[in-house]
Protein backbone atom coordinates (compact mmCIF):
# COMPACT_ATOMS: atom_id res chain seq x y z
CA UNK A 1 0.00 0.00 0.00
CA UNK A 2 1.34 3.24 -0.67
CA UNK A 3 2.61 5.25 2.17
CA UNK A 4 0.20 8.57 2.45
CA UNK A 5 2.62 11.54 2.48
CA UNK A 6 2.41 13.22 6.01
CA UNK A 7 1.21 17.07 6.54
CA UNK A 8 3.03 19.92 6.94
CA UNK A 9 3.04 23.52 7.85
CA UNK A 10 3.78 25.74 4.42
CA UNK A 11 6.40 27.34 5.69
CA UNK A 12 8.28 28.38 8.79
CA UNK A 13 6.21 31.34 9.08
CA UNK A 14 3.16 28.79 9.81
CA UNK A 15 5.22 26.77 11.93
CA UNK A 16 6.28 29.57 14.04
CA UNK A 17 2.26 31.30 14.54
CA UNK A 18 1.15 27.46 14.94
CA UNK A 19 3.83 27.00 17.57
CA UNK A 20 3.84 29.99 19.77
CA UNK A 21 -0.31 29.85 19.41
CA UNK A 22 0.03 26.35 21.56
CA UNK A 23 2.77 28.26 23.83
CA UNK A 24 0.79 31.08 24.61
CA UNK A 25 -2.42 29.95 26.07
CA UNK A 26 -4.11 30.08 29.38
CA UNK A 27 -0.81 29.39 31.03
CA UNK A 28 0.50 32.83 30.01
CA UNK A 29 -2.79 34.76 30.07
CA UNK A 30 -4.27 32.83 33.44
CA UNK A 31 -1.16 31.00 35.38
CA UNK A 32 1.61 33.26 35.01
CA UNK A 33 0.32 36.66 36.12
CA UNK A 34 -0.92 35.23 39.24
CA UNK A 35 2.74 32.95 39.93
CA UNK A 36 4.39 36.75 39.76
CA UNK A 37 1.71 38.23 42.26
CA UNK A 38 2.73 35.00 44.58
CA UNK A 39 6.23 35.24 44.12
CA UNK A 40 7.08 38.24 44.63
CA UNK A 41 6.38 40.25 41.27
CA UNK A 42 10.38 40.61 39.28
CA UNK A 43 11.88 38.03 41.85
CA UNK A 44 9.53 35.68 40.36
CA UNK A 45 9.94 36.95 36.47
CA UNK A 46 14.09 37.29 37.11
CA UNK A 47 13.89 33.27 37.51
CA UNK A 48 11.44 32.46 34.73
CA UNK A 49 14.18 34.28 32.13
CA UNK A 50 16.90 32.60 33.57
CA UNK A 51 15.28 28.90 33.32
CA UNK A 52 13.29 29.92 29.84
CA UNK A 53 17.05 30.41 28.10
CA UNK A 54 18.44 27.36 29.57
CA UNK A 55 16.09 25.03 31.08
CA UNK A 56 12.92 26.07 28.48
CA UNK A 57 15.56 25.83 25.42
CA UNK A 58 16.64 22.76 25.87
CA UNK A 59 13.37 20.70 26.69
CA UNK A 60 11.85 23.12 23.89
CA UNK A 61 14.62 21.95 21.41
CA UNK A 62 14.59 18.44 22.04
CA UNK A 63 10.94 18.11 21.42
CA UNK A 64 10.87 19.68 18.04
CA UNK A 65 13.90 18.18 16.89
CA UNK A 66 12.86 14.84 18.02
CA UNK A 67 9.22 15.23 15.71
CA UNK A 68 10.95 16.61 12.77
CA UNK A 69 13.50 13.95 12.55
CA UNK A 70 11.38 10.88 13.29
CA UNK A 71 8.39 12.67 11.38
CA UNK A 72 6.03 11.19 14.11
CA UNK A 73 3.49 12.26 16.38
CA UNK A 74 4.61 11.66 20.93
CA UNK A 75 3.01 8.32 20.78
CA UNK A 76 5.53 6.69 17.70
CA UNK A 77 8.35 9.00 17.98
CA UNK A 78 10.53 8.22 21.14
CA UNK A 79 10.15 4.25 20.33
CA UNK A 80 11.60 5.53 16.58
CA UNK A 81 14.10 6.96 18.41
CA UNK A 82 15.05 3.63 20.74
CA UNK A 83 12.71 1.08 21.08
CA UNK A 84 13.59 0.77 24.15
CA UNK A 85 12.11 3.58 25.43
CA UNK A 86 8.96 4.11 24.21
CA UNK A 87 7.32 4.43 27.40
CA UNK A 88 8.03 7.95 27.34
CA UNK A 89 5.70 8.74 24.05
CA UNK A 90 2.66 6.74 26.00
CA UNK A 91 3.28 9.39 28.97
CA UNK A 92 3.92 12.12 26.68
CA UNK A 93 0.63 11.18 25.01
CA UNK A 94 -1.61 10.37 28.40
CA UNK A 95 -0.75 13.97 29.49
CA UNK A 96 -2.70 16.12 27.07
CA UNK A 97 -5.56 13.26 26.86
CA UNK A 98 -5.55 14.04 30.87
CA UNK A 99 -5.56 18.02 30.02
CA UNK A 100 -7.97 18.32 27.18
CA UNK A 101 -11.03 17.86 29.29
CA UNK A 102 -10.53 20.17 31.77
CA UNK A 103 -8.72 22.40 29.52
CA UNK A 104 -12.19 22.93 28.01
CA UNK A 105 -14.17 23.19 31.04
CA UNK A 106 -11.73 25.98 31.97
CA UNK A 107 -12.05 27.70 28.34
CA UNK A 108 -15.91 27.24 28.75
CA UNK A 109 -15.83 29.45 31.93
CA UNK A 110 -13.39 32.29 29.52
CA UNK A 111 -16.42 31.92 26.64
CA UNK A 112 -18.90 32.68 29.94
CA UNK A 113 -17.74 35.65 30.94
CA UNK A 114 -16.59 37.21 27.13
CA UNK A 115 -20.55 36.63 26.62
CA UNK A 116 -21.09 38.62 29.82
CA UNK A 117 -19.45 41.37 28.70
CA UNK A 118 -20.40 40.87 25.11
CA UNK A 119 -23.79 41.68 26.55
CA UNK A 120 -22.73 44.32 28.67
CA UNK A 121 -23.27 42.83 32.12
CA UNK A 122 -19.63 43.18 33.53
CA UNK A 123 -21.21 44.50 36.96
CA UNK A 124 -22.85 41.17 37.14
CA UNK A 125 -19.03 39.43 37.24
CA UNK A 126 -17.87 41.73 39.68
CA UNK A 127 -20.53 40.43 42.44
CA UNK A 128 -19.15 38.76 45.17
CA UNK A 129 -19.59 34.90 44.93
CA UNK A 130 -20.73 35.33 40.92
CA UNK A 131 -18.19 32.88 39.86
CA UNK A 132 -18.61 30.24 42.40
CA UNK A 133 -22.54 30.40 41.62
CA UNK A 134 -21.71 30.02 37.91
CA UNK A 135 -19.13 26.68 37.92
CA UNK A 136 -21.69 25.22 40.61
CA UNK A 137 -24.45 25.79 38.64
CA UNK A 138 -25.69 22.29 36.83
CA UNK A 139 -26.27 23.26 33.00
CA UNK A 140 -24.48 26.48 32.33
CA UNK A 141 -20.86 25.33 32.33
CA UNK A 142 -22.12 22.17 30.49
CA UNK A 143 -23.11 24.15 27.88
CA UNK A 144 -19.94 26.82 27.54
CA UNK A 145 -17.60 23.40 27.23
CA UNK A 146 -19.81 22.13 24.84
CA UNK A 147 -19.19 25.11 22.53
CA UNK A 148 -15.37 25.97 23.09
CA UNK A 149 -15.05 22.55 22.50
CA UNK A 150 -16.90 22.53 19.10
CA UNK A 151 -14.38 25.14 17.97
CA UNK A 152 -11.05 23.24 18.90
CA UNK A 153 -12.73 20.15 17.44
CA UNK A 154 -13.41 22.08 14.05
CA UNK A 155 -10.24 23.63 13.88
CA UNK A 156 -8.68 20.14 14.58
CA UNK A 157 -11.15 18.39 11.67
CA UNK A 158 -9.65 21.12 8.92
CA UNK A 159 -6.26 19.56 8.99
CA UNK A 160 -2.20 21.05 9.43
CA UNK A 161 -2.25 23.69 7.20
CA UNK A 162 -6.38 24.80 6.20
CA UNK A 163 -7.01 24.68 9.41
CA UNK A 164 -4.37 24.51 12.91
CA UNK A 165 -2.01 27.20 10.72
CA UNK A 166 -4.77 28.97 9.15
CA UNK A 167 -6.09 30.12 12.35
CA UNK A 168 -3.21 30.72 13.95
CA UNK A 169 -2.16 33.11 11.29
CA UNK A 170 -5.46 34.53 12.07
CA UNK A 171 -5.60 34.93 15.83
CA UNK A 172 -2.12 35.35 16.92
CA UNK A 173 -1.50 38.85 15.29
CA UNK A 174 -5.01 39.80 16.48
CA UNK A 175 -3.73 38.56 20.23
CA UNK A 176 -0.03 40.58 19.94
CA UNK A 177 -2.15 43.75 19.27
CA UNK A 178 -5.15 43.28 22.07
CA UNK A 179 -2.45 42.55 24.24
CA UNK A 180 -0.33 45.62 23.89
CA UNK A 181 -3.44 47.81 23.83
CA UNK A 182 -4.44 46.66 27.45
CA UNK A 183 -0.65 46.46 28.78
CA UNK A 184 -0.33 50.43 27.55
CA UNK A 185 -4.14 51.59 28.81
CA UNK A 186 -3.27 49.49 32.57
CA UNK A 187 0.15 51.81 32.72
CA UNK A 188 -2.18 54.75 32.29
CA UNK A 189 -4.63 54.06 35.77
CA UNK A 190 -4.96 55.67 38.27
CA UNK A 191 -7.53 55.46 41.37
CA UNK A 192 -7.50 57.25 45.22
CA UNK A 193 -9.46 54.72 47.74
CA UNK A 194 -11.90 55.12 50.55
CA UNK A 195 -8.48 56.25 52.66
CA UNK A 196 -7.28 58.84 50.52
CA UNK A 197 -4.56 56.77 49.18
CA UNK A 198 -3.67 57.24 45.68
CA UNK A 199 -2.22 54.52 43.47
CA UNK A 200 -0.88 54.06 39.94
CA UNK A 201 -0.64 51.87 37.23
CA UNK A 202 2.86 52.78 36.92
CA UNK A 203 3.35 51.95 40.96
CA UNK A 204 2.01 48.74 39.73
CA UNK A 205 4.67 48.47 37.18
CA UNK A 206 7.14 48.38 39.95
CA UNK A 207 5.48 45.99 41.90
CA UNK A 208 5.60 43.85 38.94
CA UNK A 209 8.83 43.96 37.45
CA UNK A 210 11.27 45.44 40.29
CA UNK A 211 13.00 42.09 42.12
CA UNK A 212 12.33 42.51 46.29
CA UNK A 213 14.35 39.92 48.02
CA UNK A 214 13.56 41.80 51.60
CA UNK A 215 12.82 39.06 54.01
CA UNK A 216 13.10 36.30 51.75
CA UNK A 217 14.32 33.15 52.69
CA UNK A 218 16.53 30.70 51.17
CA UNK A 219 13.48 28.31 51.29
CA UNK A 220 11.05 31.15 49.61
CA UNK A 221 13.42 31.82 46.77
CA UNK A 222 13.77 28.12 45.87
CA UNK A 223 9.90 27.55 45.70
CA UNK A 224 9.71 30.56 43.26
CA UNK A 225 12.58 28.97 41.22
CA UNK A 226 10.28 25.80 41.18
CA UNK A 227 7.09 27.79 40.79
CA UNK A 228 9.05 29.13 37.41
CA UNK A 229 10.33 26.16 36.42
CA UNK A 230 6.68 24.25 36.61
CA UNK A 231 5.16 27.72 34.50
CA UNK A 232 7.41 26.80 31.89
CA UNK A 233 5.70 23.62 30.83
CA UNK A 234 2.62 25.60 30.37
CA UNK A 235 4.44 28.46 28.60
CA UNK A 236 6.28 26.50 25.99
CA UNK A 237 4.12 23.34 25.86
CA UNK A 238 7.20 20.74 26.28
CA UNK A 239 6.33 17.37 28.60
CA UNK A 240 3.05 17.17 27.04
CA UNK A 241 3.30 15.60 23.32
CA UNK A 242 2.65 19.23 21.64
CA UNK A 243 5.92 20.43 20.19
CA UNK A 244 6.93 16.92 19.16
CA UNK A 245 3.80 16.45 17.39
CA UNK A 246 4.41 20.29 16.01
CA UNK A 247 7.82 19.32 14.89
CA UNK A 248 7.06 16.29 12.87
CA UNK A 249 4.87 19.11 10.88
CA UNK A 250 8.01 21.21 10.40
CA UNK A 251 9.48 20.88 6.72
CA UNK A 252 13.30 19.75 6.48
CA UNK A 253 14.32 23.22 4.96
CA UNK A 254 13.11 25.36 7.94
CA UNK A 255 15.54 26.54 10.14
CA UNK A 256 14.85 24.63 13.64
CA UNK A 257 17.11 27.24 15.83
CA UNK A 258 15.91 30.58 13.93
CA UNK A 259 12.04 29.21 14.93
CA UNK A 260 12.85 27.94 18.21
CA UNK A 261 14.39 31.72 19.07
CA UNK A 262 11.41 33.05 17.91
CA UNK A 263 8.77 30.74 19.61
CA UNK A 264 10.72 31.87 22.71
CA UNK A 265 10.85 35.10 22.67
CA UNK A 266 7.14 35.08 20.87
CA UNK A 267 6.10 32.96 23.98
CA UNK A 268 8.01 35.35 27.00
CA UNK A 269 7.11 38.64 25.50
CA UNK A 270 3.48 37.47 25.76
CA UNK A 271 3.68 36.37 29.30
CA UNK A 272 5.34 39.34 30.53
CA UNK A 273 3.02 41.31 28.81
CA UNK A 274 0.15 39.29 30.13
CA UNK A 275 1.35 40.48 33.94
CA UNK A 276 1.84 43.72 32.56
CA UNK A 277 -1.97 43.42 31.80
CA UNK A 278 -3.06 42.79 34.55
CA UNK A 279 -0.68 42.82 37.96
CA UNK A 280 -0.99 47.01 37.74
CA UNK A 281 -4.79 47.05 36.79
CA UNK A 282 -5.01 45.02 39.92
CA UNK A 283 -2.91 46.63 42.07
CA UNK A 284 -4.29 49.97 41.49
CA UNK A 285 -7.57 49.45 41.85
CA UNK A 286 -7.06 46.40 45.35
CA UNK A 287 -3.76 47.33 46.19
CA UNK A 288 -1.01 44.71 47.88
CA UNK A 289 -4.51 42.69 49.10
CA UNK A 290 -5.32 42.33 45.26
CA UNK A 291 -2.07 40.13 44.67
CA UNK A 292 -3.14 37.14 46.85
CA UNK A 293 -6.01 36.54 45.09
CA UNK A 294 -4.46 32.98 43.40
CA UNK A 295 -5.90 31.46 40.49
CA UNK A 296 -9.08 32.91 40.94
CA UNK A 297 -7.50 36.73 39.72
CA UNK A 298 -9.06 36.63 35.96
CA UNK A 299 -12.38 35.86 37.11
CA UNK A 300 -12.82 37.05 40.53
CA UNK A 301 -10.42 40.48 40.99
CA UNK A 302 -10.29 41.35 37.50
CA UNK A 303 -14.09 41.66 37.05
CA UNK A 304 -14.12 44.01 40.15
CA UNK A 305 -11.52 45.82 38.58
CA UNK A 306 -13.03 46.42 35.18
CA UNK A 307 -16.50 47.21 37.20
CA UNK A 308 -13.91 49.89 39.04
CA UNK A 309 -13.43 51.32 35.94
CA UNK A 310 -16.59 52.93 35.45
CA UNK A 311 -18.22 53.32 31.70
CA UNK A 312 -15.10 52.63 30.06
CA UNK A 313 -14.50 49.16 32.47
CA UNK A 314 -17.15 47.29 30.33
CA UNK A 315 -15.19 47.91 26.99
CA UNK A 316 -12.00 46.65 28.45
CA UNK A 317 -13.42 43.27 30.25
CA UNK A 318 -14.52 42.53 26.52
CA UNK A 319 -11.17 43.01 24.93
CA UNK A 320 -9.64 41.35 27.78
CA UNK A 321 -11.62 38.14 27.52
CA UNK A 322 -11.30 38.36 23.79
CA UNK A 323 -7.65 38.26 24.25
CA UNK A 324 -8.34 35.21 26.94
CA UNK A 325 -10.58 33.12 24.70
CA UNK A 326 -8.13 33.59 21.75
CA UNK A 327 -5.50 32.20 23.88
CA UNK A 328 -7.46 29.15 25.25
CA UNK A 329 -8.32 28.17 21.93
CA UNK A 330 -4.84 28.36 20.07
CA UNK A 331 -3.43 25.95 23.08
CA UNK A 332 -6.92 23.56 23.29
CA UNK A 333 -6.25 22.98 18.93
CA UNK A 334 -2.80 21.82 20.14
CA UNK A 335 -3.52 19.86 23.05
CA UNK A 336 -5.76 17.82 20.85
CA UNK A 337 -3.67 17.96 17.83
CA UNK A 338 -1.05 15.94 19.99
CA UNK A 339 -3.70 13.11 21.05
CA UNK A 340 -5.27 13.21 17.17
CA UNK A 341 -1.78 12.87 15.40
CA UNK A 342 -0.89 10.00 18.10
CA UNK A 343 -4.08 8.03 16.52
CA UNK A 344 -3.62 9.04 13.50
CA UNK A 345 0.53 7.56 13.59
CA UNK A 346 -0.04 5.00 15.85
CA UNK A 347 -3.20 3.04 14.69
CA UNK A 348 -3.17 4.32 10.99
CA UNK A 349 -6.55 6.35 11.28
CA UNK A 350 -8.05 9.11 9.44
CA UNK A 351 -7.78 12.73 11.06
CA UNK A 352 -12.11 12.44 11.14
CA UNK A 353 -12.08 9.02 12.67
CA UNK A 354 -9.11 9.72 14.83
CA UNK A 355 -11.07 13.47 16.02
CA UNK A 356 -14.32 11.37 16.62
CA UNK A 357 -12.95 9.18 19.26
CA UNK A 358 -10.95 12.21 21.03
CA UNK A 359 -14.20 14.16 20.74
CA UNK A 360 -16.40 11.16 22.56
CA UNK A 361 -14.27 10.45 25.41
CA UNK A 362 -13.55 14.53 25.47
CA UNK A 363 -17.37 15.66 26.23
CA UNK A 364 -17.77 12.00 28.53
CA UNK A 365 -14.81 13.12 30.88
CA UNK A 366 -15.36 17.14 30.40
CA UNK A 367 -19.06 16.46 31.65
CA UNK A 368 -17.92 14.68 34.56
CA UNK A 369 -15.48 17.47 35.28
CA UNK A 370 -18.06 20.59 34.83
CA UNK A 371 -20.17 18.27 37.74
CA UNK A 372 -17.11 18.18 39.78
CA UNK A 373 -18.43 21.43 40.99
CA UNK A 374 -21.87 20.37 41.96
CA UNK A 375 -23.33 17.03 41.61
CA UNK A 376 -20.11 15.06 41.85
CA UNK A 377 -18.69 17.55 44.28
CA UNK A 378 -16.12 16.04 46.72
CA UNK A 379 -12.63 16.86 48.90
CA UNK A 380 -9.64 15.25 48.20
CA UNK A 381 -6.38 15.70 49.85
CA UNK A 382 -3.64 15.83 47.50
CA UNK A 383 -0.12 14.46 48.01
CA UNK A 384 1.89 17.97 47.62
CA UNK A 385 -0.85 19.02 50.75
CA UNK A 386 -3.54 20.94 48.41
CA UNK A 387 -7.33 20.29 48.70
CA UNK A 388 -8.69 19.85 45.36
CA UNK A 389 -11.63 18.14 43.56
CA UNK A 390 -12.02 16.42 40.06
CA UNK A 391 -10.54 19.12 38.06
CA UNK A 392 -7.85 19.73 40.50
CA UNK A 393 -6.84 16.06 40.38
CA UNK A 394 -6.28 15.94 36.99
CA UNK A 395 -4.69 18.98 36.82
CA UNK A 396 -2.35 17.47 39.72
CA UNK A 397 -1.52 13.95 37.76
CA UNK A 398 -0.93 15.82 34.25
CA UNK A 399 1.44 18.87 35.68
CA UNK A 400 2.91 17.90 38.62
CA UNK A 401 3.81 14.04 37.94
CA UNK A 402 2.95 13.52 34.19
CA UNK A 403 5.13 16.71 33.01
CA UNK A 404 7.95 16.56 35.13
CA UNK A 405 8.46 12.34 34.79
CA UNK A 406 8.01 13.12 30.59
CA UNK A 407 10.91 15.58 30.59
CA UNK A 408 13.25 14.15 32.83
CA UNK A 409 13.19 10.51 30.85
CA UNK A 410 13.36 13.12 27.62
CA UNK A 411 16.93 14.25 29.46
CA UNK A 412 17.98 10.63 30.23
CA UNK A 413 17.12 8.98 27.06
CA UNK A 414 18.48 12.12 24.63
CA UNK A 415 21.49 12.86 27.34
CA UNK A 416 22.86 9.26 27.90
CA UNK A 417 21.54 7.09 25.52
CA UNK A 418 21.25 8.01 22.14
CA UNK A 419 22.98 11.32 23.02
CA UNK A 420 22.76 15.21 22.19
CA UNK A 421 24.60 14.73 18.90
CA UNK A 422 21.43 13.11 17.51
CA UNK A 423 19.79 16.34 18.25
CA UNK A 424 22.36 18.53 17.27
CA UNK A 425 22.45 16.96 13.58
CA UNK A 426 18.34 16.96 13.15
CA UNK A 427 19.15 21.21 14.12
CA UNK A 428 22.19 21.95 12.05
CA UNK A 429 20.48 20.30 9.09
CA UNK A 430 20.95 22.16 6.09
CA UNK A 431 23.90 23.50 7.36
CA UNK A 432 22.21 25.64 10.02
CA UNK A 433 23.87 26.97 12.96
CA UNK A 434 23.37 25.42 16.27
CA UNK A 435 23.54 28.58 18.62
CA UNK A 436 23.91 27.72 22.29
CA UNK A 437 24.74 24.26 21.24
CA UNK A 438 27.59 23.76 24.45
CA UNK A 439 24.63 25.26 26.53
CA UNK A 440 22.43 22.66 25.58
CA UNK A 441 24.40 19.53 25.83
CA UNK A 442 25.35 20.84 29.74
CA UNK A 443 21.53 21.54 30.25
CA UNK A 444 20.30 18.38 28.65
CA UNK A 445 22.64 16.04 30.74
CA UNK A 446 23.19 17.55 33.58
CA UNK A 447 21.12 20.24 34.90
CA UNK A 448 18.02 20.00 33.62
CA UNK A 449 17.52 16.17 35.03
CA UNK A 450 18.44 17.67 38.03
CA UNK A 451 16.17 20.15 38.37
CA UNK A 452 13.48 18.05 37.10
CA UNK A 453 14.20 15.43 39.49
CA UNK A 454 13.80 17.79 42.66
CA UNK A 455 10.59 19.21 40.63
CA UNK A 456 8.98 15.99 40.67
CA UNK A 457 9.66 15.00 44.12
CA UNK A 458 8.11 18.08 45.61
CA UNK A 459 5.53 17.91 43.30
CA UNK A 460 4.76 13.93 44.94
CA UNK A 461 5.22 15.88 48.73
CA UNK A 462 8.98 13.72 49.03
CA UNK A 463 10.91 17.09 49.34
Amino acid sequence: MEKKSRSSFSGQLGFIMAAAGSAVGLGNIWRFPYLAAKDGGGVFIVCYLVLALTFGFALLTTEIAIGRKTRQSPLTAYKKLDKHWGIIGVLACLVPTIILPYYCSIGGWVFKYLSIYVTGQGAAAAQDGFFTDYITSTSQPLIWMLIYFAITAFIIICGVEKGIEKYSKILMPILVVLVIGISLFSLTLNYTDTEGVTRTGLQGLKVYLVPDFTGMTVKQFFIIVMDAMGQLFFSISVAMGIMVAYGSYARKETNLMTSINQIEIFDTAIALLAGLMIIPAVFVFMGMDGMSAGPGLIFVSLPKVFAAMGGFGGIVGLVFFLIVSFAAVTSSVSVMEAIVSSLMDAFHLSRKKSSVIVAAYTLVLGVIVCLGYNALYFEFTLPNGTVGQILDIMDYISNNCLMPLVAFLTCILVGWVIKPETIIEEVTQGKYKFQRKGLYIVMIKFVAPALLLVLLLQSVGLF
